[in-house]
């Protein structure tokens, strides 16, 4: 049985329904599924823990606005509770291995592209500091004695129930349903990639950790970046409604720039990164493209 935590975001439900597919017995805890099963609550994360082999830790404050808007639930949710996970995982007569999901926001804007693994974390806001605590927290159990693993992700997009904030997605919604994009910083670039794709590259190295394989951090990247004013333009060419782009200097707390290096994952899993984002993007638009209520909405985008 593997416990994934955060079952019902963007991620969790790609990667839940991939391992059932699978044949793979899995149990789903998330706050959206029922408030009971929340992280933030011992007894929950503990009875959460019963007859499980791993654990994919996904659950989390995940957008860097949310932390600086609430540093607190941010330390509360990322820091604490992974803590107290550890803990009891530490703490059981079968230790169930584990998986922390973190961030490209931990290394800041690198001085090196594409950057590798092993590139130093210099996190810039709330959300990043909290990735790099529990990254060092993971390390510890891991020294302690838990089978424990690291995975990055980055500007995960591709899905149309995911939050409308998130840049790849507010653009596709304004292309799908018009309005208006904002850049926050047009020069501003990332390495964006398919949901579909990290959740094979997550189901892989759950395989990897079964079998009891000691891994280093690994990136689930696709090597390429994109600027925000080149995705805008992107949406633009896709767009189904009327639209309209507004440029706005990029936020004091954002990373400027990340390309990652997927060659540990290609070398270590075999996995690469399949969609590119103009098909990436195509997909998105397509599923949003159904109207939902007013299409003259402002969005943020970044």
């Amino acid at each position: 049985m593997i416990l994934v935590t955060g079952s019902e975001g963007l991620v969790g439900r790609h990667v839940c329904a991939r391992l059932e597919a699978m044949g793979r017995a899995v149990r789903r805890f998330d706050l959206r599924r029922d408030p009971r099963e929340d992280v933030r609550r011992p007894e929950a994360l503990e009875a959460s823990l019963r007859d499980v082999s791993g654990v994919l830790h996904l659950a989390a404050v995940t957008r860097v606005d949310a932390g600086e808007a609430d540093p607190a639930n941010c330390e509360a949710t990322n820091v604490t509770a992974l803590h107290r996970l550890l803990t009891l995982c530490l703490g059981r007569a079968r230790r169930p291995w584990v998986v922390f999901a973190s961030s490209r926001e931990v290394y800041g804007t690198p001085t090196t592209f594409p950057a590798p693994e092993d590139a130093d974390l210099k996190p810039m806001n709330v959300y990043a500091r909290s990735k790099v605590q529990g990254e060092v927290m993971v390390q510890a159990a891991s020294e302690a004695g838990l089978h424990a693993g690291i995975c990055r992700l980055s500007s995960v997009y591709g899905c149309a129930e995911d939050h409308p904030d998130r840049v790849a997605m507010a653009f596709a919604g304004v292309a799908a349903r018009g309005g208006a994009m904002r850049v926050d910083g047009s020069d501003c670039e990332f390495d964006f990639t398919a949901v579909r794709d990290v959740a094979l590259g997550l189901c892989r190295l759950v395989d990897a950790m079964d079998s009891g394989e000691q891994l280093p951090p690994i990136h689930f990247v696709s090597g390429r970046g994109v600027r925000l004013g080149m995705l805008a333009a992107l949406a633009g060419r896709l767009a189904r409604a009327p639209f309209e782009i507004i440029e706005a200097p990029a936020r004091t707390y954002d990373v400027s720039r990340f390309i990652g290096d997927p060659s540990r994952a290609r070398a270590l899993l075999g996995w690469q990164a399949e969609t590119s984002i103009e098909l990436g993007m195509a997909r998105l638009v397509a599923d949003l493209s159904m109207p939902v209520g007013p299409s003259a909405l402002a969005v943020q985008g970044a």
